[in-house]
């Protein structure tokens, strides 16, 4: 038995490609998957600043060089995204949803949504009638829903989850941990993980 977990927020487009790259681990009888939302804008704040220096000052090569790599992934995986004319989009609201939509049972319908309704249809996903269009659509009861994203129980675990990712290494979204300490980030590094739960030799 294996264990991954998957800290994810879904204003990154690498991440969307992650999320779906993984399906096929998730419902694995001998992987113990645990989807981990956090906010990926306090974990830059904390220990990844150089993000926004990036983003103000940013390299024309490379970000021409971002931008095909970007599709050539999106192609690959066979989904849309875009350019959201809100960027970097306030998440916080959605990535707090996530938490009930596990306890739901329905957090794979409800992080597609997200990430369909801003990197595809290129809506501002920090607005109160995208993110209860998001849940609604999962199927999430909407009293329910803004009740315990509002709660501070619901900021704690919000919070506590990107603690975490700091306090373990994490830099930014995706962050993947295989059976506890075994970290891995980025969209392309999904294979390796694959490989090393799979027992695959080399990894």
């Amino acid at each position: 038995m294996h264990k991954i977990e998957f800290f994810f927020d879904c204003s990154s487009p690498w991440t969307y490609l992650a999320f779906e790259s993984v399906q096929d681990l998730v419902d694995q009888p001998d992987i113990d998957f645990q989807w981990r939302p956090f906010l990926v804008g306090g974990v830059f704040n904390a220990v990844n600043p150089s993000v926004y220096q990036n983003r103000e000052q940013p390299i024309p090569v490379k970000q021409r060089y971002y931008a095909k790599d970007l599709q050539d992934w999106t192609r690959h995986a066979g989904i849309q995204i875009g350019n959201p004319p809100v960027f970097p989009v306030n998440s916080v609201k959605v990535m707090r949803g996530a938490f009930m939509a596990i306890e739901e049972g329905c957090l794979v319908p409800y992080a597609r949504l997200a990430f369909q309704r801003y990197w595809g249809a290129l809506q501002d996903i920090s607005q109160d009638e995208e993110v209860s269009k998001i849940a609604a659509d999962a199927g999430l009861d909407m009293d329910a829903f803004w009740q315990a994203i509002t709660s501070q129980a619901y900021k704690d675990k919000l919070r506590a989850n990107t603690d975490e990712l700091i306090e373990r290494g994490g830099f930014g979204s995706p962050t993947l941990f295989v059976d506890g300490d075994d970290m891995y980030f980025g969209n392309d590094r999904i294979g390796l993980v694959r490989a090393k739960v799979m027992g695959r030799a080399g990894v």
